[in-house]
């Protein structure tokens, strides 16, 4: 597989009728020139790796380096724990885990860059809050990582997954639509459902800016990956409702290029535009760094 069209993966997956993640860790498993048994046990650590850091970025007093940020998975948690929360466990659970997971990394621990590291809180957080939810093994779990992979090839291919070439819509937006086909699979849809479900959610996040505060992958990216992963779940519940996308998926990519390409330097993980120069954050990269 050429893995630059979600179309012809999802027609192959539906010709075999099988799940993408099945066709894709066959193909990879080939192309790798190992069995399909080692590829997953490499995926399976990615998987732990990511329980791991969702459990380390809850400690509620770690600060990151700048200290900018810290703490906010913590409050998120007791706020679903008690019931405060206005969207209910499942939605409250999902932003948790992306604050945790995102939180991690601006203290510079270890993460799995999924796609990137400044969007790596966005498909952790959605399989393991829908694997909890629905009491998912961590076969299926890792299974639904191959098919995020594939979507996330694609995106890279077609289009790019760093915020300097396209803004945070490659980061956060490519994140956001892996995770929504992710979602779709592991909650028994088709791989028809999951192209929409990935079309649906960069169509949401597309023009979306990179403006690190003082250039540090914290502020507001850290908040984003929460965002991020509610639009993920907004995305698949639509796909799974059959409810698809009037614009193709492919075309989605190739317009998120395409926007990319036209955004400002300024805007593209430079901290010369958007949030990063407002009063108050030219304040904190002062406070920062003193300068």
């Amino acid at each position: 597989m050429k893995y630059d069209s979600l179309a012809e993966l999802v027609a192959a997956a539906e010709a075999n009728g099988e799940p993408l993640s099945a066709l894709v860790l066959r193909d990879q498993a080939e192309i790798a020139e190992k069995t399909e048994e080692e590829l997953f046990k490499t995926m399976e650590r990615s998987l732990q790796v990511m329980k791991e850091s969702m459990q380390e970025g809850l400690d509620p007093v770690k600060r990151s380096a700048s200290g900018l940020t810290g703490g906010d998975a913590y409050k998120m948690q007791q706020a679903v724990k008690s019931g405060k929360n206005i969207c209910g466990k499942i939605f409250g659970e999902a932003m948790v885990k992306a604050l945790s997971v995102s939180q991690t990394n601006a203290c510079m621990g270890r993460i799995v860059a999924s796609p990137t590291a400044g969007s790596c809180g966005i498909l952790p957080s959605a399989i393991l809050t829908i694997g909890e939810e629905r009491n998912l093994s961590d076969k299926e779990l890792t299974m639904a990582l191959f098919t995020a992979s594939a979507v996330g090839m694609v995106i890279a291919n077609k289009a790019s997954i760093a915020g300097a070439a396209g803004g945070c819509q490659a980061e956060c937006g490519a994140a956001s639509a892996m995770a929504a086909a992710a979602l779709v699979e592991l909650c028994g849809g088709t791989p028809k459902m999951c192209e929409h479900a990935c079309a649906i959610a960069l169509k949401n996040i597309l023009g979306l800016v990179c403006d690190p505060v003082a250039g540090l992958v914290e502020i507001p990216c850290i908040k984003r990956n929460a965002g991020g992963v509610a639009n993920a779940f907004v995305a698949a519940e639509l796909a799974l409702a059959g409810i698809e996308s009037a614009i193709p998926a492919d075309e989605v990519i190739v317009v998120m290029k395409q926007i990319g390409d036209t955004m400002s330097p300024a805007l593209k993980e430079t901290a010369e535009g958007g949030l990063a120069c407002t009063p108050t954050g030219k304040k904190l990269c002062e406070k920062v760094f003193g300068c």
